[in-house]
């Protein structure tokens, strides 16, 4: 499982302009399995929760934001070995 920061960055006043294109990649993260939940940081831009992917894939996956293409916030991927999980959430360590 990995955990997505996605921060703002130098052109954060382009936000707007990328909206639309960013949230057809969150939404297109969802359709294929991969994105678990999306969220905003408390100290602004987003983070989101990944799973069933290899890094190196989820690297691309990421440089393929247009948010990040545009340099409106810059991503760190965090990778997570899940040990203890919720019921609901127990899927995710498989995916690990």
């Amino acid at each position: 499982m990995h955990i997505i920061l996605l921060k703002f960055a130098q052109n954060k006043s382009a936000a707007a302009e990328h909206m639309d294109a960013h949230n057809a990649w969150i939404a297109q993260g969802f359709s294929d399995g991969v994105f678990q939940a999306v969220g905003s940081l408390d100290s602004g831009g987003g983070a989101v929760l990944a799973s069933g992917q290899t890094r190196s894939s989820l690297e691309a996956r990421v440089g393929d934001d247009p948010f990040v293409k545009h340099g409106v916030v810059s991503a760190e991927i965090l990778g997570v070995d899940l040990k203890r999980t919720v019921p609901a959430l127990e899927h995710l360590k498989a995916a690990s």
